[in-house]
């Protein structure tokens, strides 16, 4: 075994830190030398999604030591910024979430740092809007939004309410590099309560929270009596209070929640896998959405900053992907501010660079600016504060990614299932008494823009092995190869090199760094390559034009990968 990966072994086993019950847990380990080597070969690694891992003892995974390691970097970072920074905490319903924040707010406290901390479990979007709510100088989260249960992460916030950027995430983790992992300041929590260094934030910043969500409505009850019919579904998450509570100031007064996922629970019994993407984790949902007759189901991820919608068609359950309620939304919320004359001037929407191009095709006609972004809803957020600075803010409407995260509060800056649910909601009833569902409106849409099909392909590599494989095959995709396979394709674009390669010239991206290929296929199609920021796996974004093509590129990127 590598001499390196035993030396953090024998660190942890001999730390005074560690309970007895855990020295047990790692001394089991002992002779099991592929096991040491998944916990303790590296470190989760610190970035602009702070950190995500299996939850378990080691380096590479997520226990409440590496969270005060990387809360002690934190907190360095900002001691060296300013005198008395204070930031903002908050967590989901995953199994340690509120030990993990718990323990990052006595870090903090620790350092001198004022701490607030929600006392209860909040949507990931809640601590966005405290952040910037509290005047805070940073903001943490604990989630690992929709993985399954084994997985906790940890991420940090700015000051402006957004996801750390890179420079700010490099800083902190060239802060937490330079400490060891038990070398951490960690007093008594009552102590620090006490001196009023950790406070629970009040009821007063949840209340401000709903209320900024609400005043995102766009269309109001006197104007759209509320008709719709909704199944909704936690996922045993964060949502079920915010979600509830603004549908009901909202005047949306039948909605049926399943009763198996109302509760949170880390163990998610009913949907090992969270995701509001994914058929198996509405299950559930779909069931009470057909026994009820409700119209649509909303389902929010256990953090709470992502939803899915199932359509009741006649009958049957028609799943909506996440580009097809960013399609519909962005229709609707541009039709009713027009039709109410509450429309800016000059319109500004954004989208990610893997989210359907369908709406860059209709935003020509609407006259809406539309602003690409990398993957990752901060730079949506960025787009938001650099309007702000400018006086512009009012200008926004819209912001969405392909992975179901939907935007239109400004006080907020990331994404916000809250928000997103009063939309579509709204939308729904505006269309039901159109006698229409929001799948024969999609459908109104392609028949007038294109039939544009779009479909995210995950390829799941485990491992230290899976992320050796990821990397090389990134390298295969910014081959000449795949070109050959594809056959059609117009010009390449390499988010790494920050470069779009024509035939004859190339451009710059006008974007910062990221692992992402996109190759522009002749006809307007595109295809997008990029690995998780939070997972073990490796992602394929098609946009294709008629279902035939969608299928047609699926298969020729099955075959290139292996599957």
């Amino acid at each position: 075994m590598d001499k390196n990966i035993l030396e953090k072994y024998n660190e942890w086993l001999n730390s005074n830190e560690l309970s007895l019950e855990e020295k047990e847990e790692l001394s089991a380990l002992s002779g099991n030398k592929k096991e040491i080597a998944e916990r303790f070969s590296t470190d989760l690694e610190f970035g602009t999604g702070g950190l995500r891992g299996i939850m378990a003892l080691g380096t590479n995974r997520m226990n409440k030591y590496v969270i005060r390691h990387a809360t002690q970097g934190l907190a360095n970072y900002l001691l060296n910024q300013k005198n008395q920074p204070s930031v903002a905490i908050g967590h989901d319903s995953r199994n340690h979430s509120r030990e993990y924040a718990i323990e990052a707010a006595i870090v903090l406290a620790s350092n001198g740092i004022k701490a607030y901390i929600y006392k209860e479990l909040m949507p990931t979007p809640a601590l966005s809007f405290a952040v910037r709510y509290l005047k805070c100088d940073a903001g943490i989260v604990v989630t690992a939004s929709h993985n399954p249960k084994m997985y906790n992460g940890y991420k940090c916030y700015g000051s402006d309410g957004c996801q750390m950027t890179d420079t700010s995430a490099n800083a902190v983790f060239a802060e937490i590099q330079k400490i060891g992992m038990f070398d951490v300041k960690h007093d008594s929590e009552q102590s620090l309560r006490d001196k009023g260094l950790i406070e629970t934030i009040s009821d007063e910043v949840f209340e401000a929270y709903i209320t900024s969500d609400l005043k995102q409505s766009a269309i109001s009850e006197k104007a759209s009596s509320r008709i719709l019919n909704l199944a909704y579904t936690p996922l045993n998450g964060a949502g079920y209070k915010c979600v509830t509570t603004i549908l009901n100031k909202d005047g949306f007064k039948h909605i049926d929640v399943v009763p198996e996922q109302k509760d949170p629970d880390g163990n998610f019994p009913t949907a090992p896998y969270p995701n509001p993407e994914m058929k198996e984790a509405l299950t559930l949902g779909i069931k009470l959405l057909i026994e009820k007759n409700d119209d649509i189901l909303i389902a929010t991820d256990p953090d709470s900053d992502r939803i899915g919608v199932v359509v009741n068609q006649n009958g049957q359950p028609i799943i909506l992907t996440g580009n097809e309620v960013g399609i519909l939304l962005f229709d609707f919320i541009y039709k009713v501010r027009k039709e109410q004359k509450t429309l800016p001037a000059n319109p500004f929407a954004v989208k990610t660079i893997v989210s359907s191009d369908m709406v860059n095709v209709m935003a020509k006609e609407y006259n809406v600016e539309i602003a690409e972004v990398l993957t990752g809803f901060k730079y949506i957020g960025e787009q938001i504060l650099w309007l702000e600075q400018k006086g512009d803010e009012d200008r926004y409407i819209f912001g969405f990614e392909e992975s179901c995260g939907y935007l239109t509060n400004k006080d907020v800056r990331d994404k916000d299932a809250v928000n997103a649910t009063l939309l579509v909601a709204e939308m729904a009833n505006y269309y039901k008494h159109e006698s229409k569902t929001l799948y024969d409106k999609l459908q109104e849409l392609y028949k007038k823009f294109g039939d544009y099909k779009t479909a995210t392909v995950s390829y799941e590599f485990q491992g230290l092995e899976g992320k050796e494989h990821i990397k090389q095959l990134m390298i295969d995709f910014r081959g000449q190869k795949i070109k050959e396979v594809l056959g059609n394709v117009d010009h390449v674009g390499d988010y790494l090199e920050q470069k779009i390669y024509f035939n004859d010239h190339e451009e710059p991206t006008n974007l910062p760094k990221s692992n992402v290929v996109k190759f522009f296929l002749k006809g307007g199609e595109t295809i997008t390559i990029r690995p998780s920021g939070t997972e073990p796996k490796l992602k394929a974004y098609v946009f294709a034009l008629g279902q035939d093509n969608l299928e047609k590129y699926k298969k020729l990127i099955d075959e290139f990968i292996g599957k």
